[in-house]
């Protein structure tokens, strides 16, 4: 039994990212973390606290999703995904750290966004994903995007991540947990 290949990524900047062909996927992702000067088992010391999701495979990732570039700006479609399950929170192009594409049968880009919060904010965006009308919903290849909200208009289903319910192992809700990193 073989592995499989895992793609490479080549990092390219967000003008060239932008200016790809609508051939490509675009996933935006956000990294939130909060200083803590907290100890862990309470007695071993933390740096900082960083917001993670279980993912629909079982790992865990950070909260984010597929935005469709025909209706939103990479921006606007991760603030939409992130305030349907984590609250109130929109990062900007200010909070941009890279892009990286892979190329072979899916030809996606990868957008990380990161913002610093204070260890309270955090706390609270973790929380406001317990309320999230998908919250604790299973995970698996057999869920599908769930239908559109009442008078959303033309975009994609909420709760789907940005994309059209097409691709199920994206279109699943996902459990979000803070993980504290111990100093080293």
């Amino acid at each position: 039994m073989s592995a499989a290949a895992v793609p490479e990524l080549k990092q390219i900047s967000r003008v060239e990212a932008m200016r790809l062909g609508p051939g490509w996927s675009h996933s935006c992702h956000a990294m939130l973390y909060a200083a803590n000067p907290g100890q862990l088992f309470g007695r071993i010391p933390m740096r900082f606290s960083v917001l993670m999701q279980m993912r629909f495979d079982g790992l865990l990732g950070f909260p984010g999703g597929f935005v469709d570039r025909r209706f939103w700006s990479l921006e606007d479609g991760l603030n939409r995904v992130l305030g349907l399950g984590l609250g109130c929170l929109r990062l900007t192009e200010a909070d941009y750290l890279s892009s990286h594409l892979t190329e072979g049968p899916h030809r996606v880009v990868a957008h990380l966004y990161a913002r610093q919060l204070t260890l309270e904010q955090l706390h609270a965006v973790e929380i406001s994903a317990v309320h999230s009308r998908d919250h604790g919903l299973e995970v698996g290849a057999a869920a599908r995007a769930p239908p559109p909200a009442p008078g959303f208009g033309s975009g994609p289903a909420e709760g789907t991540d940005g994309c059209w319910g097409s691709c199920a192992s994206h279109c699943t809700p996902r459990r979000t947990e803070s993980v504290a990193f111990p100093t080293s």
